[in-house]
């Protein structure tokens, strides 16, 4: 006989659910959290219920749950906790939403792109970015005249994970918008396109007013992978912010830009050893022979990341050349 009993159960979906009848609703509470830990499917219809509970706190509680399972039927028990009164349970809701990956549920949650809180309207656009329905994008577009930023920050992610060709238009458009948010969601979800027009309206947002948005600028012109936007990566090697200057310095290696290595030897120098390091990669990536003096000298660096780096540039300079 075994040393060891058997792991105790948290009991069976029945008994659990006449605890969520119990006049105490801190034992409804905990009724919810074995829901959970029964990893059941039948549980969403006892967690369904506890989303009409009393007790702001069981139902803030069975929003959380929900999280864990997916489906048509949770979706529906999800939005009705999404229209909750109370902030908190309207919030839980709201994350629980973006772990649904059943495209049964973008039906469900379409009707209410639409929906008068700007609360719900961005909840469920974030919901059906992670479902990747092809009708949510024509709201998704539409979305993107909403009043509110944070809405208009998740339509922008509706249309960017759809990665379609024909959405580049209405991604670039928001790349303009008057909020910061929206327009870093935007130079972001261009990354997925290869054509000279995303390449541009990353390049164009290499002269943000903030920061942010030229940083994400700066590596969405090396993901799109259009040298012809090659000035403008280069010009932002002279920008305020080193976050900048890094994420151009990644890039500039990236589309191994010859004409970028005069500007880029100086960062070899830089007192930040991110910098050196970032430097020494791209010159690298590029491997051209001009750099060879300059990556010598970084081989003895204080720095053991920018040592290693130096080293692995002359190597590559070695072997293309």
């Amino acid at each position: 006989m075994s040393a060891f009993e058997p792991f105790e159960a948290f009991g069976d979906i029945d008994e659990i659910s006449q605890r969520l009848t119990s006049p105490d609703p801190a034992v409804r509470r905990l009724a919810v959290i074995d829901l959970v830990e029964t990893s059941s499917g039948e549980a969403v219809s006892a967690l369904a219920q506890a989303v009409n509970d009393a007790d702001a706190g069981v139902r803030l509680q069975a929003a959380r749950a929900l999280g864990e399972f997916d489906g048509a039927d949770v979706a529906k028990a999800l939005v009705r906790a999404l229209l909750d009164p109370e902030a908190d349970v309207a919030r839980a809701a709201a994350d629980s939403l973006a772990e649904l990956r059943d495209p049964a549920s973008s039906a469900i949650l379409l009707p209410l792109v639409t929906h008068a809180s700007s609360l719900v309207r961005a909840a469920v656009l974030r919901a059906l970015k992670a479902l990747q329905a092809s009708a949510s994008l024509g709201p998704a577009v539409t979305a993107l005249g909403d009043d509110d930023p944070a809405v208009r920050v998740e339509a922008v992610g509706v249309i960017g994970y759809l990665k379609l060709t024909e959405t580049l238009p209405s991604l670039i458009h928001a790349t303009k918008d008057d909020h910061a948010s929206v327009r870093l969601a935007a130079v972001s979800a261009l990354s997925f396109a290869r054509t000279e027009a995303a390449a541009q309206a990353a390049a164009d947002a290499l002269a943000d007013r903030e920061w942010q948005v030229r940083a994400v600028a700066a590596e969405t012109v090396g993901r799109i992978g259009q040298t012809a936007v090659a000035a403008a990566l280069i010009g932002s090697l002279g920008d305020g912010f080193w976050q900048v200057r890094q994420k151009a310095l990644q890039s500039l290696g990236k589309l191994r830009i010859r004409g970028a290595v005069d500007a880029i030897i100086p960062f070899l120098e830089d007192v930040l050893p991110s910098l050196r390091k970032d430097a020494a990669a791209a010159l690298g990536e590029i491997a051209d022979p001009k750099a060879r003096d300059a990556l010598a000298a970084r081989v003895h660096d204080e720095d053991p990341d920018v040592r290693k780096t130096a080293s692995w540039a002359l190597g590559q300079i070695k072997a293309r050349n």
